[in-house]
């Protein structure tokens, strides 16, 4: 017991029935000032008043009302949480209890655990749970957007370009047809412009085919408009996995084509897909002019951020390798999870 108590991480302070401090162990004796030390050495019954920030009751979230320390021998009391303000923390939150020991003594114990990682770790928790909420959604907003440019507004902008062409058969009038002409081109324009909107917004491909398809659509795309030749290799065999997975992995790869195509002044990327050891693995790489990782990133580098934290967010790892003169490697491996199979 002995060793429990001088050992222990947890803080334990014993009072008598006045209220007089008895004994703490080393763990309290390191987050309580000295003042407050003193004052419950010498007996004061409210010193805790002077480190202590309330606790959570069912109603409020830090209270001082129907106060712990004046009644712990109610239930409320076996086990709840308490803001202290520390020697060197600031004010912390603790796991505590409070109840008798020793009836006929009147001995008391106050225990406090630290809950500041548990805090920590479920803050990050609901961070990334509503993240995740909120990339599903904006997904699912492109993808809607995406349907209703390729099914309605491409479709209505095809009718009036075929309507176009058919009025060029309807007089002989050269003026008027060469305005037909020039309307039909622009027309036939925006409505290229709105196929590729809405492609990029959200492929319908990587829905109903997967990535490969999906990465081969875009890159065609991205060669046709830019020059930026792509070698492509994937050795996924027409996977299928979930559509989380598979659009962490479409919108990351998309985001580092595209940051070779503006940064690296190069006219070819290599991008590699494979599944090894129950990771899904995309490998981007350039031999362009490169960086040092500590310097200032072109850009705003929000496009690297938003890479890692899209792989974090799945339990994935994202790193960048990249020397001046000696181009760029981006690599994502995150769970392949549950596979889906052909579709």
């Amino acid at each position: 017991m002995s060793r429990l108590f001088e050992n222990s991480t947890e803080a334990m302070f014993f009072f008598d029935r006045d209220g007089k401090m008895l004994a703490m162990n080393p763990a309290a004796e390191q987050i309580i000032d000295q003042d407050i030390l003193a004052q419950l050495y010498q007996g004061n019954p409210l010193a805790l008043c002077g480190t202590c920030r309330g606790y959570t009751s069912e109603t409020e979230l830090r209270t001082c009302l129907n106060c712990y320390f004046n009644t712990p021998d109610t239930d409320n009391f076996t086990s709840y949480q308490v803001y202290l303000e520390t020697r060197d923390k600031g004010i912390v939150p603790y796991a505590a209890t409070f109840h008798t020991i020793d009836a006929e003594q009147g001995i008391r114990v106050f225990m406090l655990r630290d809950l500041t990682r548990q805090f920590k770790t479920q803050e990050k928790f609901y961070q990334n749970k509503m993240m995740k909420h909120v990339i599903e959604a904006q997904e699912n907003e492109r993808k809607r957007i995406s349907r209703e440019l390729h099914d309605s507004v491409a479709q209505e902008l095809m009718s009036a370009v075929i309507d176009l062409r058919v009025l060029k058969y309807m007089t002989d009038d050269e003026q008027l047809l060469r305005k037909v002409k020039q309307t039909e081109v622009s027309m036939t324009r925006l409505l290229s412009d709105i196929r590729n909107l809405s492609v990029e917004l959200r492929p319908a491909a990587l829905d109903d085919f997967g990535l490969e398809a999906a990465f081969r659509s875009h890159f065609k795309r991205m060669e046709q408009s830019y020059g930026l030749v792509i070698d492509f290799e994937s050795r996924l065999c027409e996977k299928r996995y979930s559509s989380e997975l598979e659009t962490v992995v479409y919108r990351v790869c998309q985001e580092a084509v595209l940051n070779a195509l503006k940064y690296a002044q190069v006219d070819t990327v290599k991008v590699t897909l494979s599944e090894r050891d129950g990771f899904i693995r995309l490998q981007v790489e350039d031999h362009g002019i490169g960086f040092h990782p500590g310097d200032e990133p072109a850009g705003t580098g929000l496009g690297l951020f938003g890479m890692q934290e899209r792989a974090e967010l799945v339990g994935g790892t994202f790193s960048v390798e990249s020397q001046k003169g000696r181009g760029t490697r981006i690599l994502l491996m995150v769970p392949a999870g549950k596979i889906q199979g052909k579709e």
